[in-house]
């Protein structure tokens, strides 16, 4: 019998520098604001040239785990911003062929659950930010590159509103790959900016009564709408969507 062995992977320097790294910063032993010894400490630690510590930290900067401070030579642990991790999303869902029309189903399973989460915990800063973010559509109707980001960052208000991180960085990815698709919609169809700006006003009447059932309710018709939309302006769901 003949037996197989896969090879070995011998991987750079850097980057077992730059795993032992993330390991200690995902189990908690460093946390976000904590700073990091200087490059020539940590060369030494490990054993290893600085310009490999160097390489490391670039690496974890890249990915939004380190960032360095203005006037400071030491990196400092912190948190990838929602904005950042759902580029990257994005990006891979964009390569992965995604349509609009799968977004757009994601986003009915997603966003009813999500309103009736920011009805029941949101706080009257919450709403109010929500409320802004209706106003600034409306104010903003008239000019399409406009009025498509701020379709978007409305859901944005109501996820804040869940208190649920999870929730959060769930739909961003999903959002962002629709605002070009939503901007289209709105050029083409007469009527999609007040029945984006009415449909607003609703959720944020049930938001503001603490109605969950009737937040979802209305979350849900509001994305049917957009579907709506994409057929009277003749968008094809079925394209994929490019990458941002």
């Amino acid at each position: 019998m003949s037996v197989s062995f896969e090879q070995i992977r011998i991987e750079p320097a850097y980057r077992k520098v730059s795993a032992a790294l993330l390991e200690r910063i995902t189990d908690r032993t460093l946390s976000a604001g904590d700073r990091l010894p200087s490059e020539s400490e940590l060369a030494r630690q490990f054993g290893v040239n600085r310009s490999t510590v160097r390489e490391a930290l670039r690496e974890l900067e890249s990915s939004g785990l380190l960032r360095r401070e203005r006037g400071s030579k030491l990196m400092m642990v912190t948190r990838p911003e929602h904005s950042f991790i759902a580029d990257g999303v994005g990006r891979a869902l964009a390569l992965h062929d995604v349509s609009a029309l799968n977004v757009w189903e994601a986003l009915t399973v997603l966003e009813p659950p999500i309103a009736e989460a920011a009805a029941r915990r949101r706080t009257p800063a919450d709403l109010a930010r929500i409320r802004d973010a209706a106003k600034r559509f409306v104010a903003g109707s008239g000019d399409t590159t406009a009025a498509s980001p701020g379709a978007a960052e409305f859901f944005r208000r109501i996820g804040e509103a869940t208190h649920n991180r999870v929730f959060m960085l769930a739909h961003e990815p999903l959002l962002q790959l629709l605002e070009p698709s939503i901007c289209e919609m709105i050029d083409r169809v007469a009527q999609a900016r007040s029945r984006i700006a009415t449909a607003h006003m609703k959720i944020v009447e049930s938001i503001a009564d603490k109605d969950a059932a009737g937040a979802a309710s209305w979350i849900a018709k509001h994305i049917r709408d957009f579907r709506r939309g994409y057929e009277l302006a003749g968008i094809d769901l079925d394209v994929p969507i490019p990458a941002r």
